[in-house]
């Protein structure tokens, strides 16, 4: 199921719409104002409407004509949306429905056994010459492998051999052996922004293989504990393409063709698609879902400090920062390869291997998801002084911990 947060915790905002009504309480001049201001409007209509309705031979044109007009004029957008069905045709196939079941007990005192069915979504990839599917960790991680099956996009019905997860992305990973087997095309989540149109397809309310449409809403969208909670490493892309219970674990979309998100998590004060919805960047799925799959674990490189929370703009103004940005180092773990490039507490860290660091929760996923063992420019500011360090990575300890 695609996560959600209670109207309680949430901040909204409505956007209201006005409406002045001119009755009969108002009086005799200001009712003929209107009255005029509405024949003259009726007047535009009707000239605008027999515009419309004429050739241009200033003809009128018969119903039958007017329709073999609008057809032409509809011919881009037709053109346009053939699109949109040219990708949905090449992704559907790769596209897969999953049903989880889970043992419970019930809730009424009785200590009958119950069979509790989670519906989620996924989509098949090849990861070194062998077929998996990616979904969520929540869709599959209260299931026995038995128990979780499988449906493609042909009705096929299969089971998993396999299952690996992470819960520190929620991304999940089942290896499946099958003939005639779709593997998507991966894409370059960097490169998406703001406005990009996409496509969320999955099994909204166990409605397989169902589309919807929209836009990246917001992207390195982070900490958002009532949404993701058990999920140490955010960095969603925000969209506003309909998504339900059942699409997590579902592909999104770019208008190539290619996965560019898998669908996580929705804000919503109903249960159901209030159009806020998130996609963790397919980058950061294919980093980890090939390490599970390889060594059956992930290793992450860290770099052992702890971070301000607290960092924000009459903080920055004081280090002679314009705007708020950049990640201020509280501790420094001592023998760390932070310890080793003579990074200290004080310093704010603006860039890491070359990417501009927004802040104390984005520094953290940027250094997990880097080479271990690399060595990086880390750009620092220290007494209003901007310098660089450079930083060889060490190996994330097993433990789940703030530091990074």
């Amino acid at each position: 199921m695609a996560r959600s947060a209670s109207v309680s915790q949430l901040s909204w905002t409505f956007l209201l719409l006005g409406v002045l009504i001119v009755g009969g309480v108002a009086s005799r001049p200001g009712v003929c104002v209107a009255q005029e201001k509405a024949t003259e409007a009726d007047d535009d209509d009707d000239h605008r409407s027999n515009q419309t309705d004429q050739g241009p031979d200033g003809r009128r044109l018969s119903r039958a004509e007017r329709f073999d007009a609008l057809a032409k004029e509809v011919e881009h957008l037709e053109r346009q949306s053939d699109v949109l069905k040219k990708v949905v045709r090449l992704v559907r196939p790769t596209v897969v429905h999953i049903d989880a079941e889970t043992s419970g007990r019930s809730s009424d005192g009785s200590g009958r056994k119950l069979q509790v069915e989670e519906t989620g979504s996924g989509f098949i990839v090849e990861i070194g010459g062998h077929h998996y599917v990616i979904t969520n960790r929540h869709v599959v991680k209260y299931a026995a492998i038995k128990d979780i099956k499988i449906k493609l996009a042909d009705e096929r019905e299969i089971k998993p051999t396999k299952v690996w997860s992470d819960p520190d992305t929620d991304v999940g990973v089942l290896a499946i052996a099958a003939p005639r087997l779709v593997p998507a095309r991966i894409g370059d989540s960097s490169k998406l922004e703001i406005g990009d149109f996409i496509l969320a397809i999955g099994s909204p309310f166990g409605l397989s293989h169902s589309v919807t449409f929209g836009i990246v809403s917001a992207t390195g969208r982070r900490n958002l504990p009532d949404l993701a909670a058990d999920v140490l490493y955010q960095d969603f892309f925000q969209i506003d393409a309909a998504v339900n219970p059942g699409n997590s674990g579902g592909p999104l979309i770019n208008l190539r063709g290619e996965v560019v998100g898998v669908n996580t998590a929705i804000a919503t004060s109903t249960g159901a698609n209030d159009g806020v919805g998130f996609s963790i960047p397919i980058n950061m799925v294919m980093i980890i879902a090939k390490q599970l799959v390889e060594r059956g674990s992930v290793e992450r490189a860290y770099l052992g400090v702890s971070l301000d929370r607290h960092f924000g703009a009459a903080e920055a103004a004081t280090v002679g920062l314009r705007n708020p940005r950049g990640a201020r180092v509280t501790l420094v773990t001592p023998g760390s390869p932070a310890d080793s490039a003579q990074i200290k507490v004080g310093d704010v860290i603006l860039e890491f291997d070359g990417s501009r660091v927004d802040g104390d929760s984005h520094l953290p996923g940027i250094v997990s998801l880097s080479e271990i063992g690399k060595t990086v420019p880390v750009l620092l500011l220290r007494d209003h002084k901007e310098m660089t360090v450079m930083v060889k990575l060490g190996t994330l300890p097993s433990v789940r911990a703030a530091k990074q």
